[in-house]
């Protein structure tokens, strides 16, 4: 399994073990190279499932840039 491959897997299985309250720490403490600007209110609206995307689609981002 190549290293990039296995991060992603890591990765994924860590935020699908996440919470509710751990999911939007890490969005709205996200410190990359880009800016995720979302409120603690409009995230408190949000399914699991989009905070998962949303957090999973920053750290993928952010290992492409690395």
């Amino acid at each position: 399994m190549s290293l990039m491959k296995y991060e992603v897997e890591k990765i994924t299985g860590t935020i699908a073990r996440m919470n509710r309250d751990d999911l939007t720490k890490e969005i709205l403490q996200f410190d990359g190279r880009f800016k995720l600007d979302f409120s603690e209110n409009y995230l408190s609206q949000l399914s699991l499932e989009k905070l998962r995307h949303i957090l999973l689609a920053a750290k993928l981002q952010q290992m492409q840039a690395n």
